[in-house]
């Protein structure tokens, strides 16, 4: 349970730069920001230079002592390691260290606990944070010793191992249903996309490093597009602000719209359970015509967070699908009166300001219609439905009423053109 403000912990931050790493400084830093949004007081740092882990203890055996001296000197109430340590270098910590240890994936996973919404959402965070606590109860309920007890059936054990093995099945049997759940939204949420799949209507996908400015994105779009606010999603200067996937239809210019989705951001080292407990969640990204990567253009290490959105995509099999390039908040960095700016697939803008946004949404427009052919079609008066169906969901660049038809001049989607290419002349 993440503390409140009246209860905050100050906490140790521990960090092992491997090979002189560059990226190290901004991974520190990043590990501050995850503890205080689990409402943690970062009271100091200690690091450590290696060319690999300490497979026993993560941290090198006399650097332990240099820990344990500083968590004294700064009356730390907890440390907290910039990766996931192994159950063993949990277990040997906490033997060595006597105080509460959590690493990278624990504050990620309490984050996602109090950010979670849906029951969707909180059930793949109850899923991942069992998964990853499963391996970990030894080191994580040192409370519990093992008085004696032989191996063998459960009633030869000590006190301590008979609850560590009930834990123990607790969890795995919670796990298994979770897993049944979840499999059942899974095909529900399947059967949705199909649905759209068959409306023809393409589908755009936010992607990009937490706190971003993604779901401002969507705002802003809902804003200049929607007609309906309460379709807008929480948009906050936090970290994984949005964990549950949002899809909402984009109405543009001449009967064209996208749907545009937007899911949890990623984020350096991200939990491999969450990775796979938001599977079905993050899988809307694979199924998208276009992905729209927000990158925050204030923060120095924007590049970095282009490479873990690019590694995290590969991982979804969703590598392959064309991007454009949002280098988001690009006033607070840029002279305002030269936004927006687009160079190729790249547009520099402010999505809270708007700026830039009508020019990125005809440059989607360019992008998902490309394909659109030209056509003109005389429609004869007894297929009144099909100038209905033509007038609602195509281009109608002219309308003229014949006398054997409706003759209409169209851009028009391959899918529709097939469809009724009987009527083109």
């Amino acid at each position: 349970m993440i503390p409140t403000s009246q209860q905050q912990k100050r906490a140790l931050l521990i960090g092992v730069n491997l090979n002189n790493g560059e990226d190290f400084n901004h991974s520190m830093e990043e590990l501050a920001s995850l503890a205080k949004a689990c409402h943690y007081e970062p009271v100091g740092i200690v690091t450590q230079n290696m060319p690999a882990v300490h497979t026993a203890l993560y941290i090198g055996s006399g650097k332990v002592e240099e820990v344990k001296e500083t968590a004294l000197l700064l009356e730390a109430d907890l440390l907290i390691f910039d990766n996931a340590l192994s159950p063993t270098q949990l277990r040997n910590l906490q033997n060595e260290l006597e105080l509460p240890i959590f690493d990278r994936t624990y504050l990620i996973l309490e984050i996602f606990k109090e950010r979670a919404r849906t029951g969707e959402a909180k059930l793949q965070v109850e899923l991942a944070s069992l998964q990853y606590m499963l391996p970990r109860l030894v080191g994580m309920r040192t409370s519990l010793g093992r008085q004696g007890g032989a191996s063998g059936s459960l009633s030869n054990k000590g006190a301590g191992e008979k609850k560590l093995e009930l834990d123990r099945r607790h969890i795995e049997h919670r796990i298994s249903e979770l897993k049944k759940n979840l499999e059942q939204i899974t095909k529900e949420r399947n059967t949705q996309r199909k649905k759209r799949q068959e409306a023809f209507i393409p589908k755009v996908s936010l992607v990009g490093y937490t706190n971003a400015g993604k779901s401002t994105l969507l705002n802003s779009f809902l804003d200049s597009y929607g007609k309906d606010d309460s379709k807008k999603v929480l948009e906050q200067d936090m970290l994984f602000a949005t964990l549950d996937t949002t899809i909402r239809n984009i109405p543009l210019e001449n009967n064209r719209s996208f749907l545009l989705a937007d899911t949890v951001g990623f984020i350096d080292k991200l939990p491999h359970s969450l990775v796979k407990a938001f599977r079905s969640t993050l899988e809307e990204v694979k199924y998208a015509d276009l992905l729209l990567e927000v990158i925050d253009f204030s923060d120095e290490n924007y590049k970095e967070h282009m490479q873990v959105t690019s590694n995290t995509l590969k991982e979804l099999e969703a590598g392959h699908i064309p991007v454009l390039y949002i280098f988001n908040k690009a006033d607070r960095v840029m002279d305002a009166t030269l936004l927006p700016k687009i160079i190729d697939n790249r547009i520099y803008m402010s999505a809270k300001n708007k700026i830039g946004l009508k020019e990125l949404a005809d440059t989607i427009s360019d992008i998902l219609f490309s394909s659109n052919i030209d056509c003109i079609m005389r429609i004869p008066y007894s297929a009144g439905n099909v100038t209905s169906y033509l007038l609602e969901n195509a281009c109608v660049k002219s309308t003229e009423y014949q006398p054997k038809g409706v003759q209409l001049e169209l851009n028009i989607r391959m899918q529709d053109y097939e469809k009724y290419k009987q009527y083109c002349i």
